[in-house]
């Protein structure tokens, strides 16, 4: 199946003077095809026009909707080469191989399981000591409060 790549381009508003061309519509005429020439050049095949509204803000808060005539190309994406093997064939021939594992890629599970253990001890210890900052805090604020004399 072919896949494609898009490309949208503002049509050209005004026309282009060249030589042997005489009048608006030939202009403007003229203006279309360099511009599409121009992408041909870089592989792109025109699809089509469209008008399609914009909206755009008019002053501070207001909006209003333009009307955009743009210009419409594709090209093929060029595919990778597919190998030989069909991915059905090649997922049971990539689990069987077993990876080798060197010498500096094992790991001790005893120092690893250490490690957590260490981890979780820092964890539980920044908690106490939060909690512990909770409950003074609210004793030191009572002490510290003056009493209202009668």
């Amino acid at each position: 199946m072919t896949t494609y790549e898009y490309s949208v381009i503002p049509a050209p508003r005004r026309g282009v003077k060249g030589k042997g061309v005489k009048g608006p519509e030939a202009q403007f005429a003229n203006a279309l095809t360099k511009v599409m020439n121009e992408a041909a050049a870089q592989g792109w095949e025109y699809v089509r026009s469209e008008t399609l509204p914009s909206e755009e803000r008019q002053g501070l808060t207001g909006r209003t909707t333009q009307f955009r005539s743009v210009l419409v190309f594709r090209r093929a994406v060029v595919a990778e080469p597919a190998d030989a093997e069909t991915e059905e064939t090649a997922a049971p021939a990539l689990l069987a191989a077993p990876l080798a594992l060197t010498p500096s890629d094992e790991v001790d599970d005893s120092t690893q399981e250490a490690d957590i253990m260490e981890e979780a001890n820092a964890d539980d210890a920044m908690t106490d000591e939060a909690e512990a900052d909770a409950e003074d805090a609210p004793a030191e604020s009572e002490e510290s409060a003056p009493t209202p004399t009668p």
